[in-house]
């Protein structure tokens, strides 16, 4: 679970951002432009990292401040799961990243394991919608919704790792890699198997 002062400060980051946005008033612009550097001050110093690391993260004023979403493939062959490693990290995660605008959740989903391991699938089930600071994720300054969905492979090609993954291989739940935990945590990779074994499993929704 995400540290209740970060919680606290990135909300009054969101609102300083959004305030900004809508505010038409010159004394209103100041209070919220100094809001928004005691939130990221807040969250420098919580996170032990530098303010400038933290204004690259959350980037510039983007208007009424929404959640991030990242969709993630669990793609089951065999009783192993499908990870790609990471470039940035050297560590494992299953297919997907940020979702794009003009696609679809499945649409998104479909596209990030094509760029990354070069299989076409099928997204078949939705199983999880999490929010990313409610579970054991590395804390995160931005704020994270993350959906998860079962697919299966519509061709039998080889792997293909894309440029942004340097492998992509299939594991045994019983002997997993190192995992890129701010991408993936091992409960999403024992609750994809679980769902997979019981299609009548209600999705799990925070």
């Amino acid at each position: 679970m995400e540290d209740q002062w970060l919680a606290w400060a990135k909300r009054l980051s969101a609102l300083a951002d959004t305030g900004l946005h809508y505010c038409r008033d010159k004394f209103d612009r100041e209070r919220y432009e100094e809001v928004a550097e005691i939130s990221t001050s807040m969250m420098a110093a919580l996170g032990d990292i530098p303010i400038g690391r933290v204004n690259l993260a959350l980037g510039k004023g983007e208007g009424h401040v929404t959640p991030k979403i990242d969709v993630r493939a669990a793609i089951i062959d065999d009783g192993r799961i499908l990870l790609v490693k990471e470039k940035m990290d050297g560590r494992w995660t299953m297919p997907g990243g940020y979702a794009e605008v003009g696609l679809s959740a499945v649409e998104n989903t479909i596209k990030e394991v094509w760029e990354e391991a070069g299989i076409k699938v099928e997204a078949k089930r939705l199983y999880a919608i999490r929010h990313k600071a409610k579970h054991a994720y590395p804390v995160d300054v931005l704020d994270f919704y993350k959906l998860f969905f079962l697919c299966e492979r519509r061709d039998r090609a080889p792997l293909d790792p894309g440029h942004e993954v340097s492998d992509a291989a299939y594991f045994s739940p019983d002997d997993l890699p190192p995992l890129s935990e701010p991408r993936v945590i091992v409960q999403d990779i024992t609750d994809a198997f679980a769902f997979q074994v019981d299609p009548q499993r209600p999705v799990m929704v925070d």
